[in-house]
């Protein structure tokens, strides 16, 4: 069972450098293969990853260092384990996904990266030079014996922060986001970049709409409203707004959905009505479920047809 995942902000005590980073995989004729690297400064094999940029999310450093490295554009699958060691700086923590590679070949950045080898697990073992670098790839060939490696998103978003309810005193769907939310769409429109959903879905209200409008624009998506995921319509008919979330989950498309505070509960049914009882626990209980413009990623099996098989939750920053 694949871990619930918080942004960098929730690591352990002690911890001087995050870094984030993909196992890439592919299947030729029915076997596994996993993408190492050869990094000449340090005449190793690892995984692609690097450092956090000033301001950057772990799922967006994991995608531009994959690019950066071997040239390629992934989206993120299943998260995978993270990992601890100490460098000079103190206790490094690199946060791992997997990430399906088809029809790209990868292509070394002659700097970083001199050589790059498909191999099967058991060779990657043997060649790895951390041996820390070995939990992600156990915890990745899991996956795939249990077919739950092969995976599309399916994100919830709770809006941006938006006007307090006491500072307006028009019509409840026009309260619109504030500065900080405003920022806070934008890094929910990066992080969502790192999962690439082709659908995007919200309450027709103005926070909600505000909020997934970055990536809609960024992307060139159509942005769905439904109304039955409003506040109001909620409160009002909760089994219609469980099953609006209920078509969008079987139309099998990677999707984005944008809410609020009061309907996630209801929603969260939904979810874990389609996931492993362990995993379902790992849904929020708690009022405020989620933090303003953070998002509850949800990966689903190809191959389970509509099985949730892992989850993890990230951050917009709040200032």
């Amino acid at each position: 069972m694949t871990q619930n995942k918080t942004d960098d902000a929730g690591a352990p005590p002690g911890v001087r450098v995050t870094a984030a980073g993909a196992l890439c995989w592919r299947v030729r004729q029915g076997r596994l293969e996993v993408l190492l690297i050869h990094r000449p400064r340090y005449d190793d094999w690892s995984w692609p990853k690097g450092k956090l940029d000033s301001g950057e999310t772990t799922p967006e450093c994991a995608v531009r260092e994959v690019d950066e490295e071997i040239g390629v554009q992934i989206r993120l699958g299943i998260p995978l384990p993270t990992i601890y060691y100490k460098v000079n700086p103190g206790l490094k923590q690199v946060l791992y996904w997997a990430a399906k590679l088809d029809k790209q070949e990868p292509v070394p950045d002659g700097n970083e990266v001199d050589r790059v080898l498909w191999c099967p697990p058991a060779k990657a073992r043997e060649l790895l030079t951390n041996p820390s670098d070995v939990e992600p790839l156990d915890a990745l060939e899991a996956a795939h014996r249990r077919d739950e490696l092969d995976t599309y998103p399916f994100v919830v978003v709770r809006h941006a922060k938006a006007k307090p309810r006491s500072a307006w005193s028009q019509a409840e769907g026009e309260r619109p986001l504030v500065a900080t939310g405003r920022r806070q769409a934008l890094a929910v429109c990066r992080m969502l970049s790192a999962w690439k959903p082709k659908r995007i879905v919200s309450s027709p209200w103005l926070r909600c709409v505000q909020t997934v409008t970055p990536y809609a624009m960024h992307t060139q998506t159509k942005l769905r409203t439904v109304d039955a995921i409003t506040e109001h319509n909620n409160e009002r008919n909760p089994k219609k707004a469980r099953a609006a979330l209920f078509q969008m989950l079987e139309k099998g498309k990677p999707t984005a959905v944008c809410t609020h505070r009061p309907v996630l509960p209801n929603l969260f049914k939904v979810l874990a009505a389609r996931m492993d009882p362990l995993l379902a626990a790992k849904l929020p209980t708690e009022d405020p479920y989620l933090r303003p413009g953070a998002v509850l990623v949800c990966h689903i099996s190809k191959k389970q047809r509509g099985k949730i098989v892992a989850m993890e939750i990230l951050d917009a920053y709040d200032d």
